[in-house]
């Protein structure tokens, strides 16, 4: 019946792939099974299956029964996880953990319940270009070891990512947002950003300046947040648990600490370390 209905359908106009394909089967097999009836074969059909007999598979009556348990009261709040080791408690035994996911979810009964937000598809991750300067700044903050073991000083750089400039440095003895604000502001002053017209309105004339950083305490600030909302300046972060959304100023700390003019011995002072950054950014 399937190589008349194919013929049909080809001589229709249809393609033989085309017609095997809505029956479900290759076009090879129409092929053999032209041979098998049509030709010199004896018309019998030869597949032998699979030769596997799988003499633990659950029965009709079995997986009812893990229906009916599963649905019960004191079962029907509660996976599988919870529910095989208390019936085992009990001395009873109908199937593994996985053989009870399985039944439930070909019986529909495998759903996310409660009050929790489903698992979300990700989000696209945003695409920032510059194609001048002033349009996108990088900053990070990384350490600076001192002759005080477990003491240490922190730099901070802001680099403009088109032209890969150092725009702002500073180092300092503590990591704070305060800090950093002040440093982004006077960058802002050096390099004569001005706040973009209609800044904060659904429509803006220009392109306001966009800060990426990581997701670092001083990064995620409210104080540096309202200094960059002053100063008319969005905010770009990396994404949870990447290493590579910040990779210029990862590039530049690993250019600063592995240049062969980096002291081999740690700093002494602030005022030493200030001296040494102030020749590099120079």
């Amino acid at each position: 019946m399937a190589i008349e209905l194919i013929g049909e359908a080809n001589a229709a106009g249809a393609t033989l792939r085309a017609a095997c394909g809505e029956i479900g089967i290759s076009l090879r097999t129409l092929k053999r099974w032209r041979v098998a009836f049509l030709g010199d074969g004896d018309g019998q059909d030869r597949r032998k299956g699979s030769p596997r007999l799988v003499s633990h598979r659950l029965s009709e009556e079995e997986r009812q029964r893990i229906l009916l348990t599963c649905n019960q009261s004191a079962y029907a709040s509660l996976p599988p996880g919870q529910i095989v080791p208390d019936l085992a408690d009990q001395g009873l035994y109908l199937a593994s953990e996985s053989s009870f996911y399985r039944v439930l979810r070909q019986a529909g009964q495998c759903h996310r319940r409660g009050r929790a937000r489903p698992p979300q598809e990700p989000r696209p991750v945003p695409r920032l270009r510059t194609d001048g300067p002033n349009q996108g700044w990088s900053w990070d903050i990384t350490y600076l070891p001192t002759t005080v073991k477990g003491v240490w000083l922190y730099l901070y750089l802001v680099i403009d990512v088109w032209s890969r400039k150092v725009v702002a440095w500073d180092v300092a003895e503590v990591e704070s947002a305060d800090i950093a604000a002040d440093l982004v502001q006077r960058a802002c002053l050096r390099e004569r950003y001005r706040r973009p017209r209609g800044f904060g309105k659904h429509q803006q004339r220009e392109q306001p300046l966009i800060l990426h950083a990581d997701n670092g305490n001083a990064m995620r600030a409210a104080t540096l947040e309202a200094r960059l909302k002053e100063l008319g300046v969005l905010r770009s972060f990396s994404r949870p648990r990447v290493s590579n959304d910040n990779p210029y100023s990862e590039s530049l700390f690993r250019t600063v600490k592995y240049r062969p003019d980096y002291p081999s011995r740690p700093f002494s002072s602030k005022a030493e370390a200030c001296e040494w950054v102030a020749a590099f950014v120079d």
